[in-house]
């Protein structure tokens, strides 16, 4: 079995390598792990540190390294996407977008994560279009930011292509609330027996559910969670927003919520979370490049995307062995909440077996979480469009209809300084893509 890993030059990857070292018995990476990014000197460097970590475990499997998208993909059995066009620096830019607009300065969420979704679309429907014509039974696992985002854009413009959004918050999220009832119990659960009842969009979902043994401990889950939750805490709940609506909103909803604090801590900058990561992936980068390493530092853990390589190895390890696990993902809706457009794409838990990805059938959010979450997806779908297509109204729609984009008297002054920019990096994209390609770099 061949798999394919595009970005391969992120400092992520070798978390990713350990996931598939891990799992040598059930999952049989013989034949190939391929690794590809444009950027060849940081493929060198991470690709050089991944072939000595997989020989100093006996080389259970082949480590391949290449800049070409094509090659990497043909054949393949899976592709993992975990790429960023444009690499830090444009993180970097897009948080600041947001400070000097006064809007929310944040990767995924609001003007940034369009921005950086109008770059990704594009390239991530060519990778599909790779797919298409040299791995057909492929399955694409999307990790690449906004992960919701893109898997909506492949489900709508790329149908035929099987792909899956995956997102390391909901295992995150998991291991939080056992976390939380150990404290209270004193008992330490194993991870396989816990069951979490999510519904939303990706960094926009709300938790309403939690199951050990398949016995429901809600109650004390959010009880638990509320002790935990302390004023001077970033990602704090008011505990009454909890008991009034007995959800626990996912942490990116602080920006929706707490809409006014984070734009206040914006101020504070530099250094932005993405100058801090560029720091840090300075000091990864040197460490790959030690010959004599075979094992990521421990430096490694305080990159963020933590449990990333869980997520991705055992949801291949799940579909190829036809396990029938249950994972959160984004996946389309497909009629699992059957009160929703069956087109939508939900990150929701779904059963993953060998013959696809489905989701189990769940009752709707409450209408104050719908109302967000209707606004935020009409952005979803506008934005997927205008990258797709090249459609500058519909991007200018989606600027309308998102609840952080800006409001109606800064609307015309922000699409004035912006538009022309956004448009010439972003919608255009598709229209020549081996002329700009060349000028773009993957990396998460």
């Amino acid at each position: 079995m061949k798999i394919t890993v595009i970005g391969g030059g992120s400092t992520y990857t070798p978390e990713l390598i350990n996931g598939f070292l891990a799992r040598v018995e059930q999952l049989p990476v013989r034949e190939e792990l391929c690794l590809m990014d444009i950027d060849k000197e940081r493929l060198d460097i991470v690709g050089g540190f991944a072939q000595r970590m997989v020989k100093a475990k006996g080389e259970p499997f082949k480590v391949t390294l290449t800049t070409n998208q094509r090659e990497a993909i043909a054949g393949a059995s899976y592709v993992c996407t975990q790429f960023r066009v444009g690499q830090m620096q444009a993180r970097r830019e897009d948080e600041y977008l947001g400070l000097r607009h006064g809007l929310v300065g944040q990767e995924t969420t609001g003007i940034g994560g369009m921005a950086k979704a109008l770059r990704t679309i594009p390239v991530i429907l060519n990778i599909a279009k790779d797919l298409r014509e040299t791995a057909k039974d492929a399955l694409l696992i999307n990790f690449t930011n906004p992960s919701g985002l893109v898997t909506e854009a492949l489900n709508r413009y790329a149908p035929d292509v099987p792909a899956v959004g995956v997102c390391n918050v909901p295992m995150n999220t998991r291991t939080k609330y056992l976390e939380a009832l150990k404290k209270n119990t004193g008992e330490k659960i194993d991870p396989s027996r816990a069951a979490l009842k999510t519904l939303g969009l990706n960094h926009l979902s709300w938790n309403y559910g939690f199951a050990i043994d398949g016995e429901d401990v809600w109650n004390q889950v959010m009880e638990a969670s509320l002790k935990d939750f302390k004023p001077e805490d970033n990602h704090a709940w008011d505990p009454r927003l909890i008991r009034e609506t007995r959800l626990i909103p996912n942490d990116y909803l602080q920006y929706y919520y707490n809409t006014t604090v984070k734009i206040k801590a914006q101020a504070a900058w530099p250094p932005s979370r993405a100058e801090a990561v560029m720091e840090l992936e300075k000091s990864l980068l040197r460490q790959y490049a030690d010959p004599a390493r075979s094992e990521p530092p421990e430096e490694l853990s305080k990159r963020g995307g933590a449990e990333y390589s869980t997520v991705a190895t055992q949801l291949i390890n799940a579909h190829y062995n036809d396990l029938g696990e249950v994972h959160v993902v984004n996946v389309r809706n497909n009629g699992a909440v059957k009160e929703w457009d069956e087109s939508w794409v939900l990150e929701i838990p779904a059963i993953a077996r060998c013959s696809g990805i489905t989701p189990i059938p769940a009752e709707p959010l409450p209408p104050f979480a719908y109302g967000l979450l209707s606004a935020v997806k009409s952005y979803e779908i506008l934005t997927a469009q205008a990258a797709a297509l090249g459609d500058r109204a519909a991007a200018y729609q989606a600027l309308i209809v998102h609840p952080l984009g800006p409001n109606s008297n800064t609307l015309n002054k922000f699409w004035t300084t912006c538009s022309k920019p956004i448009e010439n990096t972003c919608l255009n994209l598709n229209k020549s893509k081996v002329k700009r390609r060349k000028s773009l770099t993957f990396d998460l």
